[in-house]
């Protein structure tokens, strides 16, 4: 076990520690450069899918803001209250300035992978889809790089499907025991049973029941901002001052200054939004739409939901209250977002924090089942082994919300994404071309005064696409 540690420790320092951040963020200003600034100009059409109009008309088909929902519902977790009272704890408010840079950026890298994952999926049944990275590896490069599927497979069904689900149960686990006195066991048992209610019901399933959490646990927590905001609408400019002059060293908050800022500020956006990460695309894939590139925008609208409008709540939470000091170290950041919101509402305003740290982790969690239910697809069909999956996943559930020690077990999980996103970044970059092609195709409709773009098989006769999966008969 102590190799395996200091093996994946290893992993993480080459991929977490110093490399993936900075390719991260080039590719996505190579990406927003190359695109054309393609998430700037479609940020119009991004609100179309909110209204659930021209949606495809098959109750059976999952719909684009079906989709949205459940990867917003994934995007989120309880890094959006913990995570950001971290980075601005180690990074100054300045922090949540190249958070929200690294989001524009993010924007477009999940506009060209979301793309590229319905490019390339494949009809899996009557009535739904299956893709993602390995689908767009397989059939994208060739069948030379079928070991780079499965790598990524591997990495995304460990680190999304088992690590990060024990995780989830922990936290929803820890903050029903502190503000509310529930037993472990007990949060853990009834978590089990509405996870394995949901996921037996498979994506559909998940889908409505994303429909359901999503909205309220966006809303809700939007609206505590709004009204902290509100409360404390004379300090808004001075606030925003504040963040940019500690962005830029200005205003030293810090040990570290600017640099910590940066590195807090684009860690914890490329964390929230998952932008090239590849884990998105996964559930992009299983979306029926006229054109791919129409579920890349919707999905470039879910980072911009995720960091620019979650974790900017609690950021202004923290920043507008009177318990954030500048340069204090080693408080709790579930701890520092808590004590912030009482000191605008009250005491009562605990409890509503960690009803919502449990709506984002059981949508975290359902998010994840599919991912690696995804992922487990990618390497073997057989069904048993799904049950098997399923099982597994909610025992794993249990023991990370009954067994607060055992989610140490999971050292792996950050390694794993870490070499998760490096095999998605190489196949974004190879396959660029081809998303430019597709892209081009949607600007070009539009230029012509097709005010629905539809994707057309016949005009990209050499890649392997599944024609079936772009049959026109499934919009009518």
């Amino acid at each position: 076990m102590e190799f395996l540690q200091t093996l994946f420790g290893y992993v993480d320092s080459l991929t977490w520690g110093w490399s993936l951040i900075p390719i991260l963020v080039v590719f996505g200003v190579f990406i927003t450069i190359m695109s054309g600034f393609v998430q700037f100009e479609f940020f119009g059409r991004m609100f179309r899918v909110l209204s659930g109009k021209n949606q495809n008309s098959d109750p059976n088909n999952l719909s684009a803001r079906q989709a949205l929902l459940v990867s917003v519902g994934g995007r989120v977790g309880g890094g959006n209250i913990a995570g950001v009272a971290v980075a601005i704890t180690l990074g100054g408010p300045g922090a949540v300035f190249w958070m929200w840079c690294i989001a524009l950026i993010g924007m477009a890298t999940s506009l060209v992978e979301c793309t590229l994952a319905q490019i390339y999926k494949r009809t899996d049944g009557e009535h739904s889809f299956r893709g993602g990275p390995a689908d767009y590896i397989r059939h994208g490069l060739g069948s030379n790089y079928n070991w780079l599927a499965i790598v990524y497979a591997i990495c995304l069904l460990a680190a999304f499907g088992l690590g990060f689900n024990a995780f989830q149960g922990n936290t929803v686990a820890g903050a029903m025991q502190d503000s509310f006195g529930i037993s472990r066991f007990v949060t853990g048992a009834l978590l089990v049973l509405v996870t394995g209610f949901v996921i037996f019901g498979g994506i559909k399933r998940i889908a409505k029941a994303a429909d359901v959490v999503v909205p309220v646990m966006a809303l809700g927590y939007l609206a505590l901002a709004l009204i902290v905001i509100v409360m404390n609408i004379g300090e808004i400019p001075a606030l925003f001052v504040r963040i940019v002059s500690s962005a830029f060293g200005y205003e030293e908050a810090i040990a570290g200054g600017m640099g910590a800022a940066i590195a807090q500020g684009l860690r914890r956006g490329l964390f929230s939004n998952e932008a090239g990460l590849g884990s998105a695309p996964n559930v992009a894939a299983t979306a029926l739409v006229h054109h791919p590139v129409s579920q890349g925008i919707t999905q470039s609208f879910s980072v911009f939901i995720d960091t620019i409008v979650i974790c900017s709540c609690t950021a202004f939470i923290i920043l507008l209250g009177d318990v954030y000091v500048a340069g204090a170290t080693g408080i709790d950041g579930v701890v520092l977002t808590q004590q912030s919101l009482a000191s605008h509402f009250g005491e009562w305003s605990r409890y509503a924090l960690s009803l919502a740290i449990l709506l984002f982790a059981f949508s975290s969690i359902i998010y994840n089942v599919y991912l690696g239910e995804n992922a487990l697809a990618a390497i073997t069909k057989s069904k048993p082994a799904l049950l098997v999956l399923r099982v597994l996943i909610l025992g794993l559930i249990f023991l990370g919300a009954a067994a607060p020690n055992a989610t140490s077990v999971f050292f792996f999980s950050d390694p794993m994404m870490g070499i998760l996103a490096l095999v998605n970044l190489i196949a974004i970059l190879m396959l660029f071309p081809t998303a430019i092609r597709v892209i081009n195709d949607f600007r070009a409709q539009l230029k012509a005064g097709v005010a629905r773009p539809v994707f057309d098989p016949a005009k990209f006769p050499d890649l392997d696409l599944d024609r079936k999966a772009w049959d026109t008969n499934r919009w009518k």
